[in-house]
């Protein structure tokens, strides 16, 4: 029986290691492309005269479940205040006008990374209603669309972890093209747990093929963020390290360009910090380092870099680097071209540019493909899952104590304490962490839809709960107080300008219930926690807390002192959205007037702001 294109790039991932090593990855043709005269170049008569190519790679990132232009959270169609769209469905309509302009023969289309985790629609297709792989079950849709879109290859991004391996599997068998991540490893061989990378080959009458590779590399905080998920299985080293092996063997056989597609940001950051020895955000680092790469798709940092330009330290020669926002708002294009002399392709020229997704309609056929999976999810965010006496909103979340943070810290407090019922550790005091994760999240009052307690949780974090000192708490809170811009005593106070310093995501900053504290925005970051008291009295340096933390905090994520190597005295598995959502149909309902009094609040010299 002949080996359809699915069964190859699945066979091709299993048996990664082989492959690799033997020097293939995985290996497709394209149709014929025509040779043109070359623009802008000089060339000679006759036999010698010089022959031109022109391709294009056209890239998505962080696509995050994100298959229509649809906010399961809103239950309408997406909008932001710039009145961005998203989605698989407005961005197959640029990919397509993309082809058109410049031949489907000569055109790649290819992704960062990030794509089954993110909306209701990517939650109940791993949750709900999980799929299992290609031959039963339901069709993940974001692997409809892609498959529709003729996709050539993604690489695998961190949150492609966030459900387990056996998932990403099922996923991976769905998709007509394959998972690259050269640097994702077999945590006992260290062989390629996935295939590193594609070679395209573009045929051009007359002359030889132009080869394009295509190296997928992914985020090593992966063994960070999704440890229970990956520990003892796989091994995540650094993208600088594992482009240094893989882009001479591709050079060696014979691709003429070689393009990255990177879960990883530009700016050599770290949110970890010395968990792992590899950079989070190594983008640049790679085209820096490593000779033989003419353009790096980006991603993981959710930001708009339409053309990045590094030189690469030992050729001199320059790498386009390209990152198109997310969730499909923006779509990256590089233009690459190529002449061939001296019996071979070389790379005259490269160009990025991003075209954005609300300038188009959305493609109906890919948006018919999917309806059925999308209006399953849409039924299931409505239904009713309790009600609430007052209405909660999280937008003055970042820099006020507002009831609705304290409705997740009160659950996950709550879950905790009942989970060390009986232990050794059931006396100690339970303090809880949550994050402002979204300023539009909102709980009406009245009635409240799974979506509107979905809506405060929009990640798929788990719960654990570790050990620290009193002194090891305030370490904590000191950290979390470093989301705050300094800000002398006579200076305006701008709500919103106060927060985020140094870039601080809104995820990384972090309120604690169970002790009571104010935050000095006047002093430096360090000495900013003061009056900080549990059940009245003062926080004693030695005394022992239970903190209910999220897995990614509890990992390492953020970089927060102390709790990643904290003694750990219960975990769960379950999702603490799902956590959340279950309170509220076992409880009837909500109602802040029984929430705990204790407080946290900002203060300036001492004297209180936003009362």
């Amino acid at each position: 029986m002949p080996l359809n294109r699915r069964d190859f790039i699945n066979r091709s991932a299993a048996t990664g290691a082989g492959v690799a090593l033997a020097g293939a990855g995985a290996v497709a043709a394209a149709g014929p492309a025509e040779a043109a005269e070359p623009h802008g170049h000089g060339h000679q008569g006759g036999h010698g005269r010089k022959k031109s190519f022109s391709l294009r790679v056209l890239g998505t990132t962080d696509l995050h479940g994100h298959a229509v232009n649809w906010d399961y959270f809103t239950n309408a169609e997406y909008d932001d205040a710039t009145h961005n769209d998203v989605g698989l469905a407005k961005i197959a309509t640029l990919v397509e006008q993309a082809r058109a302009e410049k031949g489907h023969d000569k055109t790649l289309l290819i992704d960062a990374g990030d794509i089954i985790q993110g909306t209701q629609l990517s939650y109940y297709y791993a949750r709900v209603e999980p799929i299992t792989g290609a031959r039963k079950g339901p069709r993940h849709p974001m692997a409809l669309a892609m498959n529709h879109m003729k996709y050539d290859a993604a690489a695998l991004g961190n949150h492609e972890f966030n459900y387990g391996i056996p998932l990403l599997r099922a996923f991976q068998e769905q998709c007509d093209f394959p998972l690259l991540a050269a640097n994702a490893v077999d945590a006992k061989t260290l062989r390629p747990a996935f295939p590193p990378y594609l070679v395209k080959e573009l045929k051009v009458p007359g002359l030889p093929p132009v080869k394009v590779g295509v190296l997928g590399l992914t985020n090593p905080g992966i063994a960070v963020w999704d440890k229970a998920n990956v520990q003892g299985r796989m091994a995540f080293p650094g993208l600088v390290e594992q482009a240094k092996v893989y882009v001479p063997k591709l050079r060696a056989l014979g691709c003429d360009v070689v393009i990255c597609t990177d879960h990883s940001g530009l700016d050599g950051g770290t949110t970890y910090g010395d968990a792992v020895p590899y950079p989070e955000n190594a983008s640049s680092q790679v085209a820096a380092q490593v000779p033989g790469i003419d353009a790096i798709l980006v991603g993981h940092t959710h930001v708009e870099r339409p053309q990045t330009l590094v030189v690469n330290e030992q050729t001199g020669r320059t790498v386009v680097l390209s990152e198109p926002l997310y969730w499909g708002m923006r779509l990256s294009v590089f233009d690459i071209d190529l002449s061939f002399e001296r019996g071979r392709w070389h790379v005259e020229s490269v160009t990025a540019e991003v075209r954005n997704a609300n300038t188009v309609a959305e493609d109906p056929q890919v948006a018919r493909l999917v309806r059925a999976e999308h209006q399953k999810v849409v039924d299931y965010v409505n239904q009713i899952v309790g009600t609430c006496t007052v209405a909660m909103s999280a937008a003055e979340s970042t820099y006020k104590d507002t009831p609705i943070i304290d409705f997740i810290n009160l659950v996950q407090s709550d879950t905790v304490k009942a989970a060390l019922a009986g232990t050794e550790y059931a006396d100690l005091p339970v303090l809880s962490e949550a994050s402002p994760f979204s300023r539009t999240a909102a709980i009406p009052a009245g009635q409240v839809s799974l979506r509107d307690v979905a809506g405060l949780y929009v990640y798929e974090n788990t719960l654990d709960a570790k050990i620290l000192t009193g002194a090891q708490v305030k370490d904590y809170l000191e950290w979390s107080a470093e989301y705050f811009v300094q800000t002398a005593p006579d200076a305006p106070v701008d709500p919103a300008k106060i927060t985020n310093a140094n870039n601080t995501p809104d995820f990384s900053y972090d309120v604690l219930s169970g002790v009571s504290y104010d935050i000095d925005i006047a002093q430096p970051a360090g000495s900013r926690i003061v009056n900080l008291t549990a059940g009245g009295q003062p926080v004693d340096p030695a005394a022992r807390f239970v903190l209910a933390v999220n897995n990614y905090r509890s990992s390492g994520g953020s970089n927060y002192p102390h709790v990643a190597a904290a003694q750990s005295v219960w975990s769960n598995s379950d999702e603490i959205r799902n956590t959340i959502i279950a309170w509220v149909q076992a409880h009837g309902g909500i109602d802040p007037a029984t929430f705990p009094a204790d407080q946290w609040r900002l203060t300036r010299a001492g004297v209180p702001l936003f009362a």
